[in-house]
């Protein structure tokens, strides 16, 4: 197959060197020095003690890589809008295209029925270019659950973890979504294939717009955030907001609130992706993690005084560290 991941950065170039181990014609879409070093050496990728490095073609501008078979969307969802003009010349009639973002996706209300159907998400998808330049019929959602890091540029680390739940928007059980699941799964990954993708959604948004917010503030891990007492009990504050506007939408959560807790203090000292990008000076994945689930109790009308004030934190920290790169002259997304 020709697959084109765009945004090979530590997932999507995890998921770039896989699909490339099992003889697909992948591309990638990089820039700056990680683009420099696939170009030169290939893309290179560590796991289980030993690196293997393969070819793929890396390149800056999505027309030079022509129709694929697939598209995987592998940056953070804030990056999206200003590449789907790209994606869509990426796409043939049979082309698929998989969104691999945390939070809250913009194709959320696509293909539903109720009094949400078809509402546009500011805060994900500004002024709806995702949705004009994406044909949602094409589109494959996911959750990616294994965490991976750049070592260095054209080198990713897969540190943990290989799970991958994918469905259609429309919850059904396809052709197209079983071939697709097969092939992530030949690439090593386990995949789920789900029915219900919204509720699962929801389960990991549930922590993601409470412990990444909350550790971008603190600078603290995950287990130390959910073993300081004040710092839990925001986060259970928080997360009780998140659950209303959830079930205001339909949404099961098939955990307890107090076992998903659990599950985050048991990862121990991890330091969120959001704090990661603070200490890295990237910019924050704010409105997807957090913005969206903000907009979404607007809509239904569910108070968020706890999400709201730690937003408001989060989003002027945004601001100090974008300024912080502009003085310094620090490159986006580096």
């Amino acid at each position: 197959m020709k697959i084109c991941v765009v945004g090979a950065g530590a997932i999507g170039g995890l998921l770039a060197a896989k699909l490339a181990a099992q003889g697909h014609e992948v591309g990638v879409i990089v820039r700056g020095p990680h683009l420099a070093a696939i170009r030169e050496r290939g893309l290179s990728l560590q796991e289980d003690g030993a690196e293997r490095t393969f070819q793929v073609r890396a390149t800056d501008r999505a027309a030079e890589l022509g129709v694929q078979d697939l598209v995987v969307i592998g940056l953070k969802a804030h990056q999206v809008a200003g590449v789907a003009a790209d994606v869509r010349g990426l796409c043939g009639p049979s082309t698929l295209v998989v969104t691999a973002q945390n939070g809250i996706p913009w194709w959320y209300f696509s293909k539903v029925s109720g009094p949400y159907a078809g509402t546009v998400l500011e805060s994900v998808d500004p002024g709806g270019v995702i949705a004009r330049n994406i044909d949602v019929d094409r589109v494959l959602g996911s959750i990616i659950y294994p965490a991976a890091e750049i070592v260095a540029p054209g080198v990713i680390r897969h540190v943990e973890g290989d799970r991958i739940s994918l469905g259609e928007v429309d919850n059904s059980d396809t052709e197209r979504l079983r071939s697709t699941a097969k092939l992530l799964r030949d690439a090593g990954f386990k995949v789920r294939v789900s029915t219900d993708l919204r509720s699962e959604i929801w389960v990991k948004l549930w922590g993601n717009s409470t412990f990444n917010p909350i550790s971008a503030l603190t600078h603290a891990t995950l287990v130390d955030i959910c073993q300081f007492p004040p710092t839990r009990a925001l986060a259970e504050r928080m997360m009780r907001e998140a659950q209303e506007i959830g079930q205001k939408l339909g949404v099961r959560f098939p955990v307890s609130l107090e076992k998903r807790i659990a599950g985050a203090e048991a990862v121990g000292k991890h330091r969120t992706s959001m704090l990661q990008d603070v200490e890295t000076g990237r910019p924050l994945e704010l409105d997807a993690l957090v913005g969206s689930v903000l907009e979404l109790g607007r809509i239904t009308g569910v108070p968020t005084p706890s999400l709201t004030a730690v937003h408001a934190c989060v989003a002027l920290l945004a601001r100090t560290l974008g300024e912080s790169r502009g003085r310094l002259r620090i490159e986006p997304g580096r």
